[in-house]
């Protein structure tokens, strides 16, 4: 295969010879040095870690308290409002109506600044310095640091004193147990503010139990992460939590919850009745962990009578769901189906919800939902990797038809090819990943949309989205093709040279011109520095303890375990048979639908003599370089 690395120039002349060396022949100056002691190389000379400066606004680090204190804007769900524009757009959502503000959520500003004000200085020798990834750990430390701003939602990359902590992924246990306390000390959610159901249980709720499983689990895999004295704090404010959102879930006909509820007072009055599929219907993870520890069904319940109240209004031709549905009639009010916005959590959540607890259901409806993926969703040639035809390409069409809608797609959808690797369909998830991968070549970043007939961005801005890095992530470890490492490389380098400014990495306004925002979202370092930072730690607990860990869509670690697919409740109800005792139809999947897509024995591995050159045949590769104008 040709040397050169993917999306910029040819490497030096005097490359290193093995490809996962070669990639410190293109570091630069920042955040690349990390990967020296990463890949356990020597750091060429020159080469120094760069200083940045500590952000004002909060800055989660791993996976205690990052939700916690995160506003409730960004990441997956029913869409986003574009950085810099003050009015909300169709279909997205104002981080001001979200409510998450460090004061409302119970912070006391004062004292955490005083906690976070003093400096902690960088360390620049001995074990952190020396161990795999120690570079990324001292970028990381420095860059967190965060002071907060009292009605400041998110952190700004702007000078600020002080510096911050790092979490268990990077094994810093002393700075990990600092923030538990910090968070059991100062955070009440006793407060008069209204919040986004979606967004307080992904962030808030799934960082307070991933914590809490963290701290609590008896081999410790990242070190010693337990707190002196841990009385399950954690978990009783996720309990106190969940309980201040179940009224959103009161008084809807459908069962499908109300998107926004206040912590004090329940649903507001002026509530609306319109909800996205994903806010919905992504809530079982978080909900159904928090019963099962507390051995209360309430919360899986109500989450899964969600789920399964959406699934139950899909269209009866195509198996199809749309993204914005009324709580009261069930009626569609967007018919668009798609993988992006307002859909996409909902399919991973059926699919991760099934390998936390095992329960078949989840599993029989993931696979009919991805089947009628395939059938309508899915343009282009058959195989990948062979035949004629246009490159595989999923599209947005109408539920009940299936006819196209329009002709972008939008960054969230990066995240399918990570999924489809959790199911063993590697093949389509390489070729899928590679369009996305060619869209970030040409522009350095992933626009909003980007508009596949056009050959352009339909939505300009980049406020450093994690989802192509988290398939990134994954396809390397289900292939450990080295070409996954220049994909992160390449990432890492166009990070450094397009958003990084004197204090931090910000949003690009302007994805061709570069412009950038005072903005850096919370998923930035919770997810998107998260999952570069596993691309090129391979010794990382995470990969090597033993343990199966599993993601959620916010990037919080969860352990697989056992114990939490011994439901002591068997049946919640059976909602199904009442329906078609009512004269209801209940489209059930036929039975070759319920084949178990990730089961070895139908997992698409790629061959070995594939594994150490590029992922698709070269001729692929330029089809889709020229898909997205590159030649």
């Amino acid at each position: 295969m040709a040397s050169a690395r993917p999306g910029a120039g040819a490497p030096p002349a005097r490359a290193p010879r093995s490809a996962v060396a070669r990639l410190w022949a293109w570091a630069q100056h920042g955040l690349l040095p990390a990967l020296s002691a990463q890949l356990r190389l020597p750091a060429p000379e020159g080469l120094r870690r760069a200083r940045v400066c500590p952000l004002r606004g909060r800055g989660p680090a791993g996976d205690a308290r990052g939700a916690v204190v995160a506003a409730a804007a960004g990441g997956r769900g029913c869409g986003r409002r574009a950085p810099g524009s003050s009015a909300a757009q169709p279909g997205r959502v104002r981080p001001g109506a979200l409510g998450l503000r460090a004061g409302q959520l119970g912070l006391r500003p004062g004292r955490v600044r005083e906690a976070l004000q003093r400096r902690i200085p960088a360390a620049t020798a001995g074990p952190d310095a020396r161990s795999g990834a120690g570079h990324v750990r001292l970028w990381l430390r420095q860059l967190h640091g965060p002071r907060l701003s009292p009605g400041r939602a998110q952190p700004h990359p702007l000078p600020r004193p002080g510096a911050g902590p790092r979490g268990p992924i990077m094994g810093n246990s002393s700075e990990f147990q600092k923030a538990v306390k910090l968070v059991i000390n100062t955070v009440s959610f006793d407060k008069d503010s209204t919040v986004q159901v979606f967004e307080a249980t992904i962030r808030v709720l799934g960082s307070l139990l991933s914590a809490h499983r963290i701290i609590t689990d008896s081999k410790q895999p990242f070190g010693d992460m337990t707190i002196k004295d841990y009385d399950n704090e954690l978990l009783h404010m996720a309990h106190d939590l969940a309980v201040r959102l179940l009224p959103a879930f009161e008084n809807t006909k459908t069962g499908i919850p109300y998107p926004r509820v206040n912590l004090k007072t329940g649903v507001p009055p002026d509530s609306n009745n319109e909800t996205c599929t994903a806010g919905a219907g992504s809530l079982l993870v978080e909900f159904g962990i928090l019963s099962r520890l507390l051995g209360d069904s309430t919360f899986e319940w109500v989450a899964r009578r969600a789920v399964k109240a959406l699934w139950n209004l899909r269209s009866n031709d195509t198996g199809l769901l749309g993204n914005v549905v009324n709580i009261q009639t069930g009626h569609w009010v967007g018919k668009q189906s798609g993988l992006g916005a307002g859909l996409d959590s909902f399919y991973e959540y059926l699919l991760k919800s099934y390998i936390l607890f095992g329960e078949k259901e989840d599993l029989q409806m993931f696979n009919a939902a991805y089947q009628s993926i395939q059938n309508y969703l899915r343009r282009g040639r058959e195989a990948c990797n062979e035949g004629e035809g246009d490159p595989p390409l999923y599209v947005n069409v109408n539920m009940f038809s299936g006819q196209l809608m329009n002709t972008w797609i939008d960054s969230l959808q990066a995240f399918f090819p990570g999924l489809q690797v959790l199911i063993g369909d590697v093949e389509d998830a390489i070729c899928l990943h590679a369009f996305y991968y060619a869209i970030w070549k040409r522009y350095g970043a992933l626009p909003e949309r980007y508009n596949w007939q056009l050959q352009a961005p339909d939505v300009l801005f980049y406020p450093l989205r994690p989802e192509l890095v988290e398939s990134t992530y994954l396809l390397y470890q289900a292939t450990k093709n080295p070409f996954y490492l220049h994909v992160g490389m390449d990432i890492l380098q166009s990070l450094e040279k397009y958003t990084k400014v004197k204090c931090g990495y910000a949003t690009l306004h302007h994805v061709i011109d570069k412009s950038k925002e005072d903005r850096m979202e919370s998923f930035f370092l919770s997810e998107t520095c998260k999952y570069l930072y596993l691309l090129f730690d391979e010794e990382n607990p995470i990969h090597k303890s033993g343990t199966r860990y599993m993601f959620t869509t916010e990037g919080h670690v969860l352990s697989v375990d056992k114990r939490l697919r011994e439901s002591p409740w068997k049946e919640f109800f059976s909602e199904d048979e009442e329906q078609e005792q009512q004269g209801k139809f209940v489209h059930r999947p036929k039975s070759q639908e319920l084949k178990v897509i990730n089961s070895s024995s139908n997992c698409n591995r790629v061959p070995d003599e594939r594994r150490y050159s590029l992922p698709l045949k070269s001729i692929y590769m330029r089809q889709i370089d020229q898909m997205v104008g590159l030649v």
